[in-house]
């Protein structure tokens, strides 16, 4: 009779066992599914990304900051209110994704230099975005050099069309 009772007993902890690992994997939190990335469909030039967003934006970031030498003395220029703050930081960051609109799709002229030059141009204006959002007026001045010198070296490389 010692049997049946012991075969009871392994079937019931191999239920009790089933049963556990049932809830655990019940339980787990489920990651969300995977959402692709919407088609995109660019449509401008590089040259009117240049004209329309990239020039407007760099003379709003570097001339955010500046000192000027008058009769009077040294003027010195820079946002005062959160506004002035905003739009500065708009700027910022329409040059950040006005380079990543440069390495989309066609625009992209080579996997390259292009490319490379188009990410530091990001990399700069993310340094600019960072400034403003600290309200950084010396940060701000100096990220103008990256920014400069991103455009130039690519400029220099990519004639002007």
């Amino acid at each position: 009779m010692r049997r049946p009772i012991y075969w009871l007993y392994v079937v019931s902890i191999a239920f009790f066992v089933s049963g556990i690992g049932f809830l655990v994997t019940s339980a787990r939190v489920r990651e969300p599914a995977h959402v692709e990335a919407p088609i995109t469909t660019p449509v401008a030039s590089v040259k009117q990304i240049m004209q329309g967003i990239v020039d407007p934006a760099t003379n709003v970031v570097f001339g955010a900051v500046s000192s000027t030498s008058t009769k009077a003395g040294v003027v010195e220029t820079a946002p005062k209110t959160d506004r002035e703050w905003e739009l500065v930081g708009n700027s910022a960051a329409a040059l950040v994704e006005s380079g990543n609109l440069l390495m989309m799709g066609k625009r992209a002229v080579d996997a390259g230099d292009w490319v490379k030059m188009s990410r530091a141009l990001v990399d700069a204006a993310v340094v600019a975005l960072k400034a403003v959002e600290a309200k950084d007026k010396d940060a701000l001045l100096a990220s103008g050099d990256a920014i400069n010198t991103s455009c130039d070296s690519c400029h220099l490389k990519y004639q002007r069309q």
